[in-house]
C-alpha cells in the first residue's frame, strides 16, 4: 500500500496532503490545495535544519481540519526524540495552518524552519489528462507575505501566503530562524489566501489572514447546527450508529455553494475529482438525502433549473430543457477547450429532476417550488419527448454530438466499455439504456401528479399519463430478454437488444416501469448469484463477456446502486429482499470506517472477508455518502402518503432495535421504530425469484 493521502474540505476548496501535511504534486497527481477547478497550491514542504519530518500520527478533527504529530529524522530506526512537531489544518478561503514546535531537551535549541511552496494553478482537467500549461507565471516576495500569480490573457488567479511571525520570504517560500529554550515551545500561524474571482466581494478590505480564517469558524457551530437538525438514529447496531454519523458529517463536508445560490448549499458529487455541481449525481444525492435534510433537494432544483439548456449547442450538448451533467470554472472551461460552462452530456439528469421535484413536494409540501420551477419541470418533460428521442421509436436514446471531448456514455454508467452485449462486443449510437426509459416513465407519472394538484392543468397530467402507460407497454415489449427472464441493458441503433444482465434492472424497479408479471424474475436475477455477492449486487452479472470484479462498471459493486435497487425492490413488496442488500451495504461499510466508497471489488462474499477497494474510487463521495440514508429509508418502509408518513419496517436481524426520531416532512415530525426480523444468512433468488 502506497502511502496514505489526508484529505480535508470545505464545499469546494479542499487540501490533499500526504501524512506529514506535506504536498509535493506532479502534473498528474491530485493533491494540493484547489478550490473551483483550480490547484492553487502545488508544494508546501517543511523541514527542519534542510531535513523533512516523521510522521507519528494525523488526527482527522473534522472534516475541515486535520492535525499532524512529527519528529525530525527520516530513518527507519526510531531515536527518541528531542524535538517535536504538531501541524493543526483548518481549511476556509484557502487554508490556515497553526505549526508548534516542542522542545523537549534540557538544553537550548537553534532552528531553520522552511516551508518551501510553489504553485502550479493546475485545471483539474489538466491534471487528468498531464496537459501543459499556457499562461505565464509571476512571484512576489516582500516583508508581509509571499503573492504568487498566474496569468492567461485576462484569465488570473493568485495565492497569497502570510505568517504571523516574522520570516524571510523569498521566490521558493518562508524560512525561519527560531530558537527554544528547553522545554519551551514556538508556534507560529500561516495562512494561505486564494483569489477566485466572484468569491471576494468587491471593495473588501479584510487581510489576507481575515480572508482564510472568517469562514473556519463558522464551521463549527454549522456542522453542529447540520447535525441537531437531522433525524436523530437510536440503534444497537454499532456499524449503523458509526456509518450513519458518517454520512451525515460527510455530507456537511460535500455541501457546495455554486456562486450564484446566496449561501444555499447542494451536494457536490465527490473528492478529488469532482467537488463541483452535477446534475445527476446532485439528483440522486438529494433523493438519498430527503428524509434526513430537504434542503439540499430545494437548492439541487434552482440551481439546475437556473442552467436549464435553453438553445441547441453541440459543443456543449446542450438542448432547450436539458438539465446540465457538469458545471466547470477552471481555465479550460473558461477558454473553451472544454465545455463544461456547464456540459449537458448527461440523457438521465433531465427526467430525473421532475423525479425530484414530486419526491420534494410529496415529503415537505412546499407546493410553491413546484409552481416556482412549472417552467422548467415543463420543459424537461418536452425534452423527454423531442430531443430526447434521437430515433422517433419514443424511446431516450444518447449520441454525443461533441466528439473530440464529450462524454460517449451519457447514463450513470459513463465508463467507455459499461454498455455491451452478452458477447462482449460494443453497440454502436445511438444507445437506448433501458434505466432511462424508467426515468422518463417515473417522470411522466409524477409530472402527471403536479400538473393535476399543483399547475392545475388535467389537460397535461392526462396526456403525461397516457403517454407513460403507452411507454410502460412498448418498453415491457421490446427491452424484454425472453430466454433469460431479465431486462436487456439497452437498445441498439437499430432497436436489438444489447442482452448482458445487469444492476440496472434494479433502477426498473425503481422507477415502477416493470409489469407486475415480470418483477419476481427481476427481484430473483438481482439475488441470484450472478449479481448478488453477499456484500452487494454487481454492476454486471458473471458469466458476462466482461465481467471484472474489479472493472468500473463492469462487476464492481456501487453502494449507490445498490441503494436504489433496494427501493425498488421495496416498491415491489419484496421487502426481506431490501432489507437482505440493506444489510450486506451496511456490513461492508465496517471495513471503510464507516465511509462508504464510489466503488467496490465485486468478489463473492465467500471468497473474501472484507470487501475489496477500488483502487480510484472517489471518498467521500456524494451518493455514496447517501446510501446508507435511502437504505435507512428503505428497511423502515417510510413512505410520504398525503400527510402521513407510512412506517412499515422490515430490518435485517444483525438490528435488534432502531429508532429514527424527529423525521420532518409535511407532517411535522415524526418518529420510526423497527425491530430485526429478516434473515440475512440465507441465500435468496435466483432466477425465476425468491420464495417470499
Amino acid at each position: 500500500m502506497g502511502e496514505q493521502l489526508v484529505k480535508i474540505l470545505n464545499g469546494n476548496t479542499f487540501v490533499v496532503s500526504d501524512e506529514r501535511g506535506d504536498i509535493e504534486a506532479s502534473p498528474s497527481d491530485p493533491t494540493g490545495l484547489f478550490s473551483f477547478d483550480t490547484r492553487f497550491l502545488s508544494k508546501w514542504v517543511l523541514t527542519v535544519n534542510g531535513d523533512r519530518l516523521t510522521s507519528l500520527s494525523t488526527d482527522d478533527l473534522q472534516y475541515y481540519e486535520s492535525r499532524f504529530f512529527l519528529v525530525p529524522g527520516v530513518g527507519s530506526v526510531y531515536v527518541n526524540a528531542t524535538l517535536s512537531v504538531i501541524r493543526r489544518r483548518s481549511v476556509g478561503n484557502g487554508f490556515h495552518e497553526e505549526m508548534l514546535f516542542l522542545n523537549h531537551d534540557a538544553a537550548p535549541v537553534d532552528l531553520t524552519v522552511r516551508i518551501e511552496a510553489d504553485c502550479d494553478f493546475a485545471d483539474l482537467f489538466e491534471i487528468k489528462d498531464a496537459l501543459q500549461k499556457k499562461g505565464s507565471y509571476s512571484r512576489q516576495a516582500d516583508e508581509g507575505s509571499l503573492v504568487l500569480t498566474y496569468r492567461r490573457d485576462t484569465y488570473e488567479r493568485s495565492t497569497a501566503i502570510s505568517s504571523s511571525q516574522p520570516c524571510a520570504f523569498d521566490d521558493g517560500g518562508l524560512t525561519f530562524a527560531v530558537r527554544i529554550e528547553p522545554h519551551e515551545s514556538w508556534t507560529t500561524e500561516l495562512d494561505v489566501a486564494i483569489d477566485v474571482p466572484g468569491q471576494i466581494a468587491e471593495g473588501d478590505t479584510r487581510s489576507i489572514r481575515d480572508q482564510v480564517k472568517r469562514p473556519i469558524t463558522n464551521m463549527a457551530r454549522n456542522l453542529a447546527r447540520w447535525l441537531d437538525g437531522a433525524p436523530r438514529l437510536e440503534c444497537d447496531w454499532e456499524t449503523l450508529s458509526r456509518t450513519y454519523r458518517r454520512s451525515l458529517i460527510d455530507l456537511a463536508a460535500l455541501r457546495f455553494s455554486p456562486l450564484t445560490a446566496g449561501g444555499r448549499s447542494l451536494p457536490a458529487a465527490g473528492l478529488p475529482w469532482f467537488m463541483t455541481m452535477f446534475g445527476r449525481d446532485s439528483i440522486f444525492t438529494s433523493l438519498q438525502a430527503l428524509p434526513f435534510t430537504a434542503e439540499l433537494a430545494a437548492t439541487t432544483l434552482r440551481e439546475l433549473g437556473l442552467r436549464q439548456g435553453t438553445r441547441v449547442d453541440d459543443f456543449r450538448d446542450e438542448d432547450p430543457g436539458r438539465i446540465l451533467h457538469e458545471m466547470r470554472y477552471g481555465e479550460m472551461t473558461a477558454f473553451e477547450e472544454r465545455p463544461h460552462s456547464p456540459y449537458f452530456g448527461a440523457a438521465d439528469a433531465t427526467p430525473l429532476y421532475v423525479v425530484l421535484l414530486d419526491e420534494y413536494e410529496r415529503w415537505t409540501g412546499d407546493a410553491d417550488l413546484v409552481r416556482e420551477l412549472e417552467h422548467e419541470a415543463r420543459a424537461a418533460l418536452h425534452w423527454i419527448d423531442t430531443y430526447a428521442d434521437l430515433q422517433g421509436n419514443g424511446y431516450i436514446a444518447y449520441q454525443r454530438r461533441n466528439v473530440q471531448t464529450g462524454l460517449e456514455n451519457q447514463c450513470w454508467k459513463d465508463s467507455w466499455d459499461s454498455i455491451s452485449y452478452r458477447d462482449g462486443t460494443l453497440p454502436g449510437f445511438p444507445r437506448a439504456t433501458c434505466e432511462l426509459q424508467g426515468y422518463a416513465y417515473d417522470a411522466k407519472v409524477r409530472g402527471a401528479r403536479l400538473a393535476r394538484e399543483v399547475w392545475h392543468d388535467p389537460v397535461l397530467a392526462a396526456r403525461l399519463e397516457k403517454q407513460a402507460a403507452e411507454l410502460k407497454q412498448r418498453f415491457n415489449r421490446d427491452f424484454w430478454v425472453a430466454d433469460g427472464g431479465y431486462f436487456a441493458i439497452a437498445l441498439d441503433a437499430d432497436g436489438r437488444q444489447v442482452d448482458s444482465l445487469t444492476s440496472n434492472n434494479g433502477h426498473l424497479l425503481w422507477s415502477g416501469i416493470v409489469d407486475e408479471s415480470k418483477a419476481r424474475a427481476v427481484a430473483g436475477h438481482l439475488m441470484g448469484d450472478r449479481l448478488f455477492t453477499g456484500w452487494g449486487i454487481r454492476t454486471l452479472a458473471t458469466g458476462e463477456s466482461r465481467y471484472n470484479p474489479i472493472g468500473y462498471h463492469n462487476g464492481t459493486i456501487w453502494p449507490f446502486d445498490n441503494s436504489f435497487i433496494a427501493w425498488g425492490l421495496r416498491r415491489y413488496g419484496f421487502k426481506d429482499e431490501a432489507a437482505v442488500v440493506a444489510a450486506g451495504i451496511l456490513e461492508a461499510s465496517r471495513f471503510f470506517d464507516g465511509r462508504l466508497p464510489e466503488a467496490f471489488g465485486g468478489y463473492p462474499r465467500s471468497m473474501t472477508k472484507y470487501p475489496v477497494q477500488y483502487p480510484t474510487a472517489c471518498s467521500p463521495q456524494a451518493w455514496s455518502t447517501g446510501a446508507p440514508l435511502l437504505l435507512l429509508r428503505t428497511m423502515l418502509g417510510l413512505e410520504p402518503v398525503g400527510e402521513h408518513l407510512v412506517v412499515d419496517p422490515a430490518l435485517p436481524y444483525t438490528i435488534g432495535r432502531l429508532e429514527l426520531l424527529d423525521i420532518a416532512g409535511r407532517w411535522g415530525r415524526i418518529d420510526a421504530f423497527g425491530r430485526g426480523r429478516v434473515d440475512t444468512s440465507r441465500a435468496t433468488g435466483g432466477p425465476g425469484g425468491p420464495d417470499r
